[in-house]
């Protein structure tokens, strides 16, 4: 691949690349830029995830509370979130700090444009499982998503 490439390029490739087998779990993914996160869900998918899609941290947020496990576990049925962190309403780091209030310890990974220092340590502060500076590969984000879903 060369390194002209987009990430919207990148991810389109990969996900023409075949599955890897069965459904190895189920991950939400949040990104307010619907072509990114269309191709990163069909990405996913092809490695053999189920995908749920947001829209922004309010959807994220929606997403995961309708997928909660009933009363005491009070935990979301998910492999893994990953989602983007700027976006409309809520940011990324915003929905892992709600997450945290509530005790909620699901694998959570960052991806951003903007990522300096400061973001990304206050992403791993908040708990995050891994941050990914765009452009990346996808198979950079299939790694992490397989790390976090072994360590779930």
């Amino acid at each position: 691949m060369e390194a002209t490439q987009t990430n919207d390029e990148r991810v389109r490739i990969a996900a023409d690349t075949p599955g890897l087998g069965l459904r190895k779990g189920r991950v939400l993914v949040a990104e307010d830029d619907d072509d990114t996160r269309r191709l990163i869900a069909r990405a996913l998918r092809r490695y053999g995830y189920e995908v749920v899609e947001a829209r922004n941290g309010v959807d994220l947020l929606s997403r995961i509370e309708a997928t909660a496990l009933p009363s005491a576990w009070r935990e979301p049925s998910f492999t893994a979130i990953i989602s983007d962190n700027l976006m409309p309403e809520l940011s990324g780091l915003d929905v892992l700090g709600v997450l945290g209030c509530a005790h909620w310890r699901v694998p959570f990974i960052v991806m951003s444009a903007f990522a300096d220092r400061e973001t990304r340590d206050e992403a791993r502060a908040l708990g995050a499982t891994a941050f990914l500076e765009k452009p990346f590969r996808i198979e950079e984000l299939a790694a992490a998503v397989g790390a976090a879903a072994r360590a779930h």
